[in-house]
């Protein structure tokens, strides 16, 4: 198993991508708001008084400006490469500025990533 984590710059493309990856085998995924330290220097919100962990509140004022964080699990490498392609197709060259930062980690184990549904 492999943990896909993308960080999408480009919020407009989410559900473009989320239909890309659902096409090349993934199951689900969660989407979390996030940004980075140059966003927020380029926003300029960095202040004395911003705390160090902001809180999810401060987050959701401006959630327009913020990046995407979408991560998922898949089974085998043959998806990854399929995925990875798939978000290429969508955003562009990943080496470009502003397209995003996609990580692939090998998953030891996970508990709770096929639940049993109730019926």
């Amino acid at each position: 198993m492999y943990l896909i984590l993308f960080v999408l710059n480009n919020p407009d493309r989410l559900e473009e991508l989320l239909i890309a990856w659902e096409e090349n085998g993934v199951e689900g995924a969660t989407v979390l708001f996030s940004t980075g330290l140059g966003r927020i220097r380029e926003l300029d919100a960095w202040r004395d008084d911003m705390p160090l962990i902001p809180s999810l509140r401060d987050f959701y004022e401006l959630p327009e400006n913020m990046n995407r964080t979408i991560f998922t699990i898949v089974k085998d490498e043959a998806v990854v490469d399929s995925v990875v392609a798939a978000t290429k197709k969508v955003v562009g060259e990943l080496d470009e500025q502003e397209t995003g930062l996609l990580l692939v980690l090998p998953v030891m184990r996970a508990y709770g990533a096929n639940p049993k549904k109730k019926i």
